[in-house]
């Protein structure tokens, strides 16, 4: 695979725009979603992950990926707090099925749930939940609430176990159940940070998300911690985690965990053996896996790597650079797909270090503390690559 050529899918300087996902319909038409905020810096403040106005929004394309809608249509707009990462599947029966999460502002007199101060904003997680469309994205349902994770200690405002979530897809398998990689927040202080040590678990739907069981671990450790995942059905029949780690030094950039039983069990996580994060995997036309991650190291940028069919060859496959011209680390999160003829589209999030719009005042630019005061407007991109 080579790449062709870079593309921009949505950008707004009044918004901060991230995490996008991707779906092609049946009819060819394309559809990215992805989480939109207002960008404060101009206004003293700073662009942040955790906002309470991110809202899900969806952008289309009727011919295949040259031009996109510029005014998104709503998925959701939660009347708690801001949402993230809308991850879109699209089911056998054209179903799409959309996972995201809730971060609600803290209020002073907030009865529980964890404080997070980011950038300014102080948050309490509230879990994740779905949203549902029947008719391509025009119209949806929800939020619906999936069950928390067995064994999480992780609570919301009200002392109740938080709904489960991911930043990752939900995988429609072969035999037409929906795997779902959650994230589970266990007791375990991470060495040397002080921070909470996650894991990540399989949980499996047989009636189209209505409703999910827990199945079994993917990868738990001491001292590595373990989120955003995604899942791959290889042509043998394997489930394949692609896990986003956290172990306070960098030494495990990235795991993947194989299940060889159809997720009734994993076998030890292996440490990824390149750095980039987090990834995302689609299957190309002759059967091999395209593996895409972002880049958040010098030059910041978007890589990918084509695995063989049962994705055993991560760690040494080349690698290929798709962009390396970011501003900031502030960027990634890239989703692929495959079309009949071969080609694939990679969308991501980026951002450009001197993309910063003249009618801004010099001091949205000043305060560089934390990689999202850096680098210029984030908007949503894609990368055309071909056999």
């Amino acid at each position: 695979m080579k790449k062709i050529d870079d593309i921009l899918i949505y950008r707004d300087e009044n918004y901060f725009c991230a995490f996008p996902s991707i779906v092609r319909m049946s009819d060819g038409k394309l559809a990215v979603a992805f989480r939109r905020a207002p960008e404060r810096r101009p206004y003293g403040g700073r662009c942040t992950h955790a906002d309470p106005n991110a809202q899900l929004v969806l952008v289309r394309s009727t011919d295949s990926g040259q031009t996109w809608t510029q005014n998104p249509d709503l998925i959701h707009a939660h009347a708690l707090g801001g949402s993230q990462d809308p991850c879109m599947t699209l089911l056998h029966d054209k179903t799409i099925i959309c996972a995201s999460y809730l971060w609600v502002l803290q209020q002073p007199r907030c009865p529980a749930g964890g404080v997070f101060d980011n950038s300014g904003w102080k948050h309490t997680f509230a879990g994740g939940y779905l949203m549902r469309s029947h008719d391509g994205g025009h119209r949806w349902e929800g939020p619906i609430l999936p069950p928390p994770v067995p064994g999480s200690v992780a609570l919301d405002a009200f002392n109740q176990p938080l709904p489960a979530y991911n930043r990752g897809n939900i995988l429609v398998g072969s035999d037409n159940l929906l795997y779902w990689a959650v994230v589970c927040t266990d007791k375990r202080k991470q060495p040397g940070t002080g921070g909470t040590v996650t894991s990540v678990h399989l949980m499996v739907s047989a009636d189209g998300g209505d409703s999910w069981k827990y199945r079994c671990p993917i990868a738990v450790e001491e001292k590595v911690g373990f989120n955003e995942t995604y899942l791959y059905e290889t042509a043998g029949g394997d489930l394949v985690a692609f896990l986003r780690t956290a172990d306070g030094t960098g030494k495990v950039p990235g795991a993947i965990a194989r299940s060889r039983n159809r997720g009734k069990s994993f076998e030890p996580w292996q440490n990824a053996g390149f750095t980039g994060h987090p990834h995302c995997a689609a299957r190309l036309n002759d059967g091999r896996v395209l593996l895409a991650y972002g880049y958040r190291k010098e030059p910041y940028g978007i890589r990918a790597r084509v695995l063989d069919t049962e994705c055993t060859n991560a760690g040494s496959a080349p690698e290929i650079i798709l962009r390396e011209d970011g501003g900031s680390p502030d960027l990634g999160y890239p989703w692929p797909v495959v079309f009949p003829d071969g080609r694939v589209l990679v969308v991501y999030y980026f951002n450009r270090k001197d993309d910063i719009p003249a009618t801004w005042p010099e001091s949205a630019t000043a305060d560089t503390e934390g990689m999202t005061a850096q680098g210029g407007i984030r908007f949503i991109a894609g990368t055309w690559m071909e056999p």
